[in-house]
């Protein structure tokens, strides 16, 4: 009988990941419908909700989002030259640095601070409401909660955060170029001259597209895991714990997912 247990665990297990993904996919379907059919089809957009959001989400986050990806920036110079100094190749160190925070670092690094500042957020405001029947109120006066609660976050997030994502990029090629020109021989004008001889716009938009994704991510994780949110104040704390720890894993997903897309659909 114990061995039966292992897979009904797993089948278990399975079952309820497949419904939990169906239920981010169905709450940003319905985000998606109401931010760009419902305008045509008489439901309000509510825009002033959404630039309150992106405000919080990218405005507020671009100190720390700066403050990290300069010193990765600047950490990955100093890994990169520690190899390529022995091969005698210190003139990559800008190339290294730059592929690397447009293809990986900037559109994750972003989405991790984004996840800890904004998807905790959104978990804790929408449980809160959920606690305090807010929720049921917004449906009794005939609001779409989605359309009020989770919409304007939306729009924010699919716009703020690749834009924050450009700002880490260029902070994080800032910091590896504080090394090039310290220690590895650069001018200023050379390094960011060889950071744009070293990428191609493909660098750029898949760092972008990954970016996009991740927000549309932590949105429906945040929201999803608010509106789960069971009675008492200690349920919305346990929904703000597990939308942090899910956006994580959600995003490491997706980021692995794309970039085999990315490899694999374009290897050169």
């Amino acid at each position: 009988m114990k061995i039966l247990t292992i897979p009904r665990a797993v089948g278990a297990l399975t079952i309820n990941s497949f419904a939990y993904i169906g239920g981010l996919a169905s709450l940003a379907g319905q985000s998606a419908y109401v931010t760009f059919v419902g305008p045509f089809r008489g439901q309000r957009l509510r825009p002033q909700r959404a630039l309150h959001q992106a405000m919080a989400v990218g405005v507020e986050a671009i100190p720390i989002v700066s403050l990290i990806t300069f010193f990765v920036g600047l950490i990955m110079a100093l890994q990169s030259a520690y190899e390529l100094r022995r091969l005698g190749a210190m003139q990559y160190v800008a190339g290294a640095v730059a592929v690397s925070i447009l293809r990986e670092l900037g559109p994750l690094l972003t989405a991790i601070v984004v996840i800890g500042r904004s998807g905790s957020a959104f978990a804790a405001e929408i449980g809160t409401k959920k606690v305090t029947e807010e929720v049921d109120a917004l449906r009794t006066m005939a609001f779409d909660p989605v359309a009020f609660l989770v919409a304007p976050k939306f729009l924010a997030m699919l716009v703020m955060v690749p834009c924050l994502t450009v700002w880490a990029d260029f902070m994080g090629i800032v910091g590896g170029s504080v090394f090039g020109v310290v220690g590895a021989g650069f001018t200023i004008g050379s390094y960011f001259q060889a950071t744009l001889d070293s990428i191609v716009a493909r660098d750029i938009y898949t760092g972008l597209i990954k970016s996009a994704l991740f927000g549309l991510v932590i949105t429906a994780v945040g929201c999803k895991e608010g509106f789960s949110t069971g009675a008492g104040a200690e349920e919305v704390g346990r929904s703000t714990t597990s939308a942090v720890v899910t956006s994580i894993a959600l995003v490491i997903v997706v980021d692995l997912v794309f970039t085999a897309l990315f490899y694999f659909i374009n290897p050169t």
